[in-house]
């Protein structure tokens, strides 16, 4: 692959819903480029761009990849997306990069769930688009349904600049709107005339081309409001500036298996798409992407957006504000990579090996800092428990989940310090399950996945005085410590510890082993283990030995005490309580609050997010470990949500119940 200049340069996301056909259009635009000798196929496993085995093996787009070609002396970095939610993270990371983008949408099933998320991130980055109709070829292909319906969902000028030939079994070919010329047949196709029944339906859209062209620059707009006709010149040069400055959509139609419409395609991407913006700075550049490659080692892949780019240099990370020495720079396209000495300003390229550098880093020159914009990831909201299968890869799992950790900004990995469980969180079932599978395909560790625990926690509600009293004698030197403690309810802290003591019926010296004791104790509470808070205990009276006594014989009086004082002072299991935010359509708001009510929740708001409906609740922890699956179910996928702990509340007398049950039965199973 040769240098380009910016000029030369076009960054294109490609964007769809799941199995709208947009990885096996990358793969035909490939193929009329002549880097392909075969048309791969996304089934077989065979494209340029899902090199990866996970998508291999689910025939899905799982990473973004990087695929440039050349086309008539202009290269086209092609971002190839995911199109399934779970790996929406990859979309925006590839779109930060991207000068435009194109929806792939499906002739059948028209405009679907990710074609309006991933519009509202285009929106968030201001970036021009296409829209390419795919699959004319199949059996209810409706290109003039799909324009409808991209009309009916976003707020956007969409006028064809291609329309299909017949559909289903009689589609053949496309009329190119802007040169008036008929196309049949795979590749560039074979000029032929315009069928006579398309006539009106050409003669239609060139007027709202025309029209959509005008409105790109002021000159042409008086020119056209004067009656006057644009050459094909200025049609061509106002059509670029109207995209550029996101007043046209253009469609266009075909079917990428068939490679029927894929040049044109590209022909659009060369002449109206805007170049990178031009830069002669200082130096700067920003990762995007970061793969754990188990050959290669780390791969940050990155967007040049000032200055030139070199191997063998030293730049700072002004993010982390370490040096980073710069060895080897690569192109890449899809798995394939060739070794280069500079990228230009606007390029996207690859570096390996840096010690400290991850995505959203920005890399500079280090005698002029400056730090770029990051990616705003979404936050992951499906949460597991894993465990090590077995001591080989216990040893293995910290580096192993270390290594993910940097190539997935959306996954999550803590150490829950109540529960003792390691949680995995991810952006859902799918994202999950590839994780774990990677852990054992690219690392070797294998995990077991289990429910999270809940981490309940036990308090009191009345007052209770109790006596503590250890006496042990067993020839020689015995074991004395003998303690009164007041224990009553403290909502404001976990625990307090006072002494109340006259005339040193239980020595100073003592205190401390007390109060340890009592907090050693309120680790395992009584009614299921959990911990125990929301206490203060008072030493108010007891004895001593002058021999036998001891910090320790104190410790476990005063621990007797505890354990005798809780089942008397109505002991209850507290719980978790989240706060939610869910961000739905309009149209779901009551399922969301129904739904809430089911789980316990106490619904605190509504309010107008855009398009969307934000609701606020309160909602208990054990009932939203699996919210992020029945979201996406009762929203079709379009609803989001955070959630941050709130507070700890009482548990209902049932749910305790069982709750208490449960952990006597697992205490059981491990005697």
């Amino acid at each position: 692959m040769k240098n380009y200049q910016t000029g030369q340069i076009r960054n294109l996301g490609v964007v769809a819903h799941g199995g709208a056909g947009k990885t096996s259009l990358v793969e035909a635009m490939l193929f009329n480029t002549g880097i392909l000798s075969r048309l791969g196929r996304v089934e077989d496993g065979t494209t340029a761009s899902d090199y990866h085995p996970e998508e291999a093996a689910k025939q899905i787009t799982i990473h973004s990849s990087l695929v440039p070609c050349e086309w008539n002396g202009i290269k086209i970095n092609l971002l190839d997306t995911p199109g399934f939610s779970d790996f929406i993270g990859e979309v925006k990371g590839a779109l930060r990069v991207s000068d435009s983008v194109m929806f792939v949408v499906s002739a059948v099933d028209g405009v679907e769930v990710q074609h309006e998320v991933i519009w509202d991130i285009a929106d968030g980055y201001n970036l021009p688009r296409i829209v390419f109709i795919n699959k004319m070829d199949r059996e209810n292909a409706n290109f003039d349904k799909v324009i409808s319906d991209l009309k009916s969902k976003f707020n956007a000028n969409f006028v064809p600049i291609q329309i299909p030939i017949g559909s289903f079994s009689t589609f053949s070919g496309i009329v190119d709107i802007i040169s008036g010329t008929a196309y049949e047949g795979a590749g560039k196709g074979k000029e032929i005339p315009i069928p006579a029944e398309l006539a009106d339906e050409v003669a239609q859209y060139r007027e709202q081309l025309i029209e959509a062209a005008a409105e790109g620059d002021d000159d042409l707009t008086m020119k056209y409001l004067e009656g006057e006709e644009l050459t094909p010149e200025e049609i061509k040069e106002g059509l670029a500036k109207s995209i550029t400055m996101r007043k046209v959509v253009p469609v266009m139609a075909g079917s990428a298996t068939k490679n029927i419409g894929a040049a044109q395609v590209m022909d659009v991407a060369v002449n109206y798409l805007p170049a990178p913006e031009e830069s002669e700075g200082p130096m700067s550049a920003l990762v995007f992407k970061t793969i754990a490659d188990p050959y290669v080692g780390k791969m940050n892949f990155l967007r040049v957006y000032s200055g030139t780019f070199k191997s063998d240099t030293t730049v700072l990370n002004s993010k982390k504000e370490k040096t980073e020495r710069i060895g080897n720079v690569l192109f890449v396209r899809g798995k394939n990579t060739v070794q280069t000495n500079a990228v230009a300003t606007g390029d996207l390229a690859v570096v390996v090996k840096l010690q400290d550098t991850g995505t959203c880093d920005t890399l500079c020159d280090k005698d002029k800092p400056v730090v770029l914009e990051g990616i705003d990831f979404p936050t992951p909201t499906l949460t597991v428990a894993i465990a090590p299968k077995s001591k080989n890869d216990e040893d293995k799992l910290g580096d192993a989940i270390s290594k993910l950790l940097e190539e997935d900004p959306t996954m999550r990995v803590e150490k829950n310090i109540e529960t003792k469980q390691t949680l995995l969180t991810g952006m859902g079932e799918l994202h999950i399950n590839i994780m774990i599978e990677k852990l054992k395909r690219k690392f070797g560790v294998d995990v077991v996945v289990a429910d999270p625990k809940v981490p309940y926690r036990e308090t009191i509600r009345s007052k209770v005085e109790v006596e503590g009293k250890h006496k042990k004698q067993s020839g020689g030197r015995g074991q004395y410590g003998h303690v009164w403690i007041r224990f009553e309810p403290n909502p404001e802290a976990d625990f307090v510890f006072e002494e109340d003591i006259f005339g040193g019926s239980v020595p100073r010296q003592y205190f401390p082993a007390v109060e340890k004791g009592l907090r050693e104790a309120l680790v395992e509470g009584v009614l299921a283990g959990y911990p125990t808070t929301g206490i203060k205990a008072t030493l108010y009276d007891g004895s001593y030995h002058n021999v036998d006594s001891s910090e320790l014989a104190f410790k476990i009086a005063a621990s007797l005490a505890f354990k005798k004082a809780v089942p008397l002072a109505k002991p209850i299991i507290l719980e978790p309580i989240m706060s939610v935010e869910s961000v739905v359509p309009e149209n779901f708001m009551g399922d969301i609050i129904s739904d809430f009510n089911t789980k316990r929740g106490r619904v605190l708001g509504t309010e107008q997010v855009g398009r969307l409906t934000k609701i606020r609740a309160t909602v208990p922890l054990s009932e939203m470990y699996r919210y992020a699956i029945d979201l996406k179910s009762m929203t079709q996928g379009r609803g989001s949500f955070t959630m941050e702990f709130n507070s700890y509340e009482e548990v209902p007398a049932r749910q305790a119940e069982d709750i208490i049950k449960k952990a006597k039965a697992e205490a059981e199973a491990e005697k």
